[in-house]
């Protein structure tokens, strides 16, 4: 290995849109659905409140509740989440959907196929090592050993050799990450 410096790029994983769920649609056999527009439907019950976040079935385009809170008193909810359900807010949408707790109670999935990108700068051609730092906006799940094979331009074999990393390289990840390629 040479004494020079590593030089550091930063690359990032971005969202370009919502995933889709994968949750069976009880009118047609279809296991997709869509957030569509982001809609939460609120119901006041005396001093209770159920929220659900809505889906649409990309198949039939049947409505379904997702299950947000139910029968919790209003107090103990935050005025800005409140008003977020009210206004439909798309960041309060994304964090929803993003819920693991959520999810599980939920029973759906989420399915990340072409619903991110890569923002990487082009790799330098000649200094060696290489320092990569790869951020997450989201909690996109990615193999780090896919993700630097499409952006580097190499073999999996290449990068099970080239590449020096505290992660498997073959495990699906959704945390920050840095990597040396040799």
């Amino acid at each position: 290995m040479s004494s020079r410096p590593h030089i550091v790029l930063p690359w990032v994983v971005r969202r370009t849109r919502l995933p889709l769920l994968t949750v069976r649609c009880v009118d047609c056999p279809s296991d997709r659905a869509t957030v569509g527009n982001g809609k939460f439907r609120v119901n006041a019950n005396g001093k209770r409140l159920d929220v659900w976040l809505l889906v649409n079935c990309v198949h039939c385009d049947r409505t379904s509740k997702l299950t947000v809170h139910d029968r919790v008193p209003v107090r103990s909810l935050p005025a800005d989440v409140l008003a977020g359900y009210s206004a439909n807010s798309p960041s309060l949408v994304a964090r929803t959907l993003f819920d693991p707790w959520l999810a599980r109670r939920n029973r759906f999935g989420l399915d990340w196929d072409g619903c991110w990108e890569l923002l990487a700068p082009p790799l330098p051609e000649d200094p060696w090592p290489l320092r990569v730092t790869v951020t997450f906006d989201d909690p996109v799940p990615v193999r780090p050993e896919w993700l630097i094979a499409h952006a580097s331009g190499l073999s999996r074999q290449e990068v099970a050799r080239r590449v020096k990393i505290d992660i498997p390289l073959n495990r699906k990840t959704a945390r920050d990450f840095s990597f040396v390629l040799l």
